[in-house]
């Protein structure tokens, strides 16, 4: 395993930025308001030849009323409690608070060793001489840094080296296949990843749009490695004002783009929505392998037909994505979810097919066989030869004597034989069509 260094500290000291400072890429959501941060963040770094991975985490209010703010503390001290080493952020601005005093006790009675990294301190030359009443949190010296310039941060790393233990071999994410749980606020997505987990690793509230970092958990079971990704729900673009929700959007469009499957999760009881159609477009424009879970089924009054009434109506409402394969779970009671782990890896598998050139001619032979190709103002189009250029989603490349002839209906019925042959369930295939003399990319 690798290490762990945690980053906490109050609200709105920059833990954000030194943890994208240090991930050396924008991933955690970076405002000015107090409070962005709500889950827990992972990257992995590098530093004087040893890797390991940090966690941002969200502020720790010792003591609040605020239903978020009790969530994020509970969300640091898991994170403190997996952690090898804390990185303790405070700021020279505002000086040591009693909220600061408070959080050093409770890192204290953690036993892990501490890092006290003094930020906001962006002026070069001499120290500023406020540092120093930073001793009074009793955690040693304290490391000045500025997160917004990058001064310090080769010293504090330096700093938690030293408490890391012995390199062994460093395990990898290496075959691990990443699905991400997309769908609308409040459909349960969190909820999901935490009755999977059997912890809270996820804040799970009632307030839609809760979750606003896509976070990443890695899993392990019988069906293999996973890495979880929980992301923000999207929501419709005219309820998209502040710029942290866009940010949230944003961030859970590039969620999709680096999953291998995206579990699209719709409420039982809405059916098929407006944004639950665009959600699953994003995952489909995307060319990634999807599972639709149909969550809540719990909560749904069902007879004997209710089950087939419900994806006869997802495949009309999505019919984009007749591949899809459709999974009714519950989150809260545990209903078929680990059966959603098999389903996910088939589907990964189909994603990443490859087919020989040879096998794929002999299904266009009988395809043509059987219904033979468009014609246009007696012209008929022939098609050559078709061939597998790439994975992920399965592409292939169709070459003709005249591409204005290849109506979609027929690029459509092709589709349909490759499917039947080689089945490709739960990953969206793609089509180029090249006429001769086109060169390939």
């Amino acid at each position: 395993m690798r290490p762990l260094v945690a980053i906490v500290g109050r609200p709105n000291v920059g833990k954000s930025l030194l943890f994208n400072r240090l991930a050396g890429q924008r991933l955690s959501i970076v405002e000015d308001t107090p409070g962005v941060t709500r889950d827990r963040l992972y990257a992995k770094c590098e530093w004087a030849g040893r890797s390991f991975d940090i966690v941002d985490t969200g502020g720790i209010e010792p003591r609040t009323d605020s239903e978020i703010l009790t969530f994020m503390r509970e969300q640091a001290l898991i994170a403190i409690d997996a952690a090898t080493v804390i990185i303790f952020v405070c700021d020279i601005r505002s000086g040591v608070t009693a909220a600061d005093q408070e959080v050093a006790d409770m890192l204290q009675r953690s036993g892990k060793p501490v890092i006290l990294a003094v930020n906001k301190m962006d002026s070069v030359g001499p120290v500023d001489p406020e540092i120093y009443e930073f001793y009074a949190l009793g955690l040693g010296d304290p490391v000045a840094l500025s997160a917004l310039h990058g001064h310090g941060t080769g010293d504090v790393l330096d700093e938690c080296l030293k408490h890391f233990p012995p390199e062994q071999e460093e395990e990898t994410d290496g075959g691990a296949v990443k699905l991400a749980f997309i769908g609308k606020p409040n459909v349960g997505k969190s909820s999901m990843v935490n009755r999977i987990l059997g912890e809270e690793r996820v804040i799970v509230s009632d307030l839609a749009g809760t979750t606003r970092d896509a976070v990443d958990t890695p899993f392990e079971n019988a069906q293999g490695r996973f890495v979880l990704i929980d992301t923000a729900g999207i929501r419709r673009k005219s309820k998209v004002e502040e710029r942290v929700e866009k940010f949230s959007v944003m961030r859970a469009k590039l969620a999709i783009e680096r999953a291998d499957v995206c579990l699209i999760m719709l409420d039982a009881r809405d059916g098929v929505t407006e944004q639950d159609t665009k959600v699953a477009g994003l995952a489909h424009e995307a060319g990634r392998a999807s599972v639709i879970l149909v969550n809540k089924w719990d909560l749904v009054e069902k007879d004997g037909k209710t089950m087939d009434r419900q994806k006869a109506d997802i495949r009309r409402d999505l019919s984009f994505m007749p591949y899809a394969p459709i999974l009714f779970v519950s989150a809260l009671t545990g209903q078929r979810v680990d059966k959603l782990f098999e389903i996910a890896r088939k589907a990964h598998e189909q994603a990443n097919r490859r087919v020989t050139t040879g096998l794929l001619n002999n299904v266009l032979s009988d395809a043509q066989a059987r219904v033979q190709p468009p014609t246009d103002k007696g012209r008929r189009l022939k098609i050559f030869y078709m061939t597998q250029v790439s994975v992920a989603p399965p592409t292939f490349v169709i070459f003709c004597n005249d591409t204005e002839l290849f109506h979609f209906s027929y690029q459509r019925y092709l589709e349909n034989q490759i499917r039947a042959a080689f089945g490709f369930e739960g990953t969206p295939i793609r089509l180029v069509i090249r006429q001769r003399g086109e060169k390939e990319e």
